[in-house]
């Protein structure tokens, strides 16, 4: 397994990210500021971009795994990767997801406590009404992960 960070072109991964952030408009308001990490055991399994929200945090923007490997613990790798990446240079990373109880409960199996919400969020912000799993998403639902303290 290897993950390696992406410096150019990131939009040609456009595919894997449209798997977890549907709206290219949306994509394209952190894709060229944040760091893109793609995750390849043999081929591209998953990427994810992180942004650099402030001097103590960093966000989780987009994860996204080929769907035929899903299941199979890389976006979980790749969490744990991005994690020790970031914790000397920041305070906390943190994910905002849909109000779906399986992406939630994923987050917290990665160390990722409950943090808030942002009523209305899917509404607000996106074209159409977004779903998952048969739900409509509403609400952005905000994951934290602090870590240890550091020097940063």
């Amino acid at each position: 397994m290897d993950i390696k960070i992406i410096k150019e072109n990131k939009k040609r991964f456009l595919d894997l990210l449209l798997l977890a952030d549907e709206q290219e408009s949306m994509i394209d308001k952190y894709i060229e500021r944040g760091e893109l990490f793609a995750l390849y055991d043999g081929d591209l399994k998953c990427i994810c971009v992180i942004t650099r929200e402030d001097k103590d945090t960093c966000e989780l923007k987009n994860i996204a795994t080929y769907e035929k490997y899903q299941g199979k613990g890389y976006g979980s790798r790749l969490i744990k990767y991005i994690c020790e990446h970031y914790e000397d240079k920041c305070k906390s990373i943190i994910v905002g997801t849909g109000d779906s109880p399986w992406i939630i409960s994923f987050y917290e199996r990665c160390g990722f406590v409950l943090s808030h919400r942002v009523k209305d969020f899917f509404i607000d912000n996106y074209e159409h009404p977004m779903f998952d799993n048969g739900i409509q998403l509403v609400d952005m639902v905000y994951l934290k992960k602090d870590f240890e303290a550091h020097d940063g």
